[in-house]
């Protein structure tokens, strides 16, 4: 008989719910469906608090909300709803920021929202309050680590900025096209501006974290909204300096899978070091009869995801 899961959560990508009719991704080709995925979010809301064993805490990976709430004037009010449906649940929710929270609000604002689920404490993050990353440990030997993919980012931030115009400059260095979201001939095709990166106080942060979970003996969870390596991404989809923070998981023992969204197809790796890269299928592009999400188990030596809808069950070993 198997032994019980050291740990159980639930997760979710891409929600982006807007109180608006059917559209289209910014190629005109595939359909999102905004009014529907807080009925999605329902559904799995619901399905979690009927999980036995029950969850201990569930990971939104980014992107709750979708970019058009801004120009509808809705943001505050979109975000609301989500957030009352996560709210029926009776564990934390965990939160990574994606490009469509920065395209509705700017950092300073979602500091102040549901959305900041970063500890009180200044110790569980680094110095900088809007940079949202922290570490937790949900379980004995078990630590969770949320990376802020947008901490290097155009996005979200006033243009006056020192973060901006650095954000700008290493954009711009890539990117030589007038459209700074368009990847088109660009050698390096994941430098667009819905995209970001990690600085490097971040990247140094997450280093002493690892090493910490080294020296602890535990094993690590790292969540971010945007995927970290190539092969759990379609090329463009892909953090600004994913490098960087591949080399800092891969001088450390301790990672064990680095869940994201951002590539609503979702995709997956096992990369030569032998971490699992699990992009989970975004709920905005899944059609009304069926959906998105899914329960992780955790044990000593694996993760057992099963899915619901379009996410497929997997078992990644460790």
């Amino acid at each position: 008989m198997q032994a019980a899961p050291r740990l159980a959560f639930g997760v979710i990508a891409d929600i982006q719910f807007a109180d608006a009719e059917d559209g289209y991704d910014f190629g005109g080709y595939r359909r999102r469906y905004y009014r529907n995925s807080l009925r999605l979010l329902r559904e799995a809301v619901r399905a979690w608090a009927g999980e036995s064993p029950p969850i201990d805490l569930v990971l939104q990976l980014g992107d709750s909300i979708d970019g058009q709430n801004a120009r509808r004037g809705e943001a505050e009010s979109a975000l609301q709803q989500v957030l009352d449906v996560l709210g029926q649940l009776s564990v934390p929710v965990h939160h990574t920021w994606g490009n469509h929270e920065l395209y509705n609000f700017s950092r300073a604002r979602l500091v102040q929202t549901g959305l900041y689920s970063r500890p009180a404490g200044g110790s569980a993050g680094p110095a900088d309050r809007e940079c949202h990353a922290y570490h937790c440990s949900p379980a004995p030997r078990l630590r969770l680590v949320v990376l802020d993919a947008y901490d290097v980012s155009t996005l979200g931030t006033d243009r006056g900025s020192l973060r901006y115009r650095e954000s700008l400059r290493v954009l711009r260095e890539k990117n030589h096209n007038d459209d700074l979201n368009s990847p088109e001939g660009l050698k390096e095709p994941h430098f667009v501006a819905f995209n970001g990166g990690f600085s490097q106080a971040q990247l140094d942060w997450f280093n002493e974290v690892l090493k910490f979970s080294d020296e602890n003996q535990e094993k690590v969870i790292v969540m971010a909204h945007v995927p970290l390596h190539p092969l759990a991404s379609n090329g463009v989809c892909l953090a600004w300096n994913y490098e960087a923070a591949l080399s800092v998981i891969y001088a450390h023992r301790c990672v064990v899978c680095v869940l994201a969204g951002h590539l609503h197809d979702g995709a997956y790796c096992l990369d030569c070091h032998g971490v699992h890269h699990l992009t989970l299928e975004g709920v905005i592009e899944t059609p009304p009869d069926s959906n998105a999400f899914a329960t992780v188990y955790v044990y000593e030596d694996k993760m057992v995801l099963k899915g619901r809808g379009r996410i497929p069950d997997r078992v990644m070993h460790f």
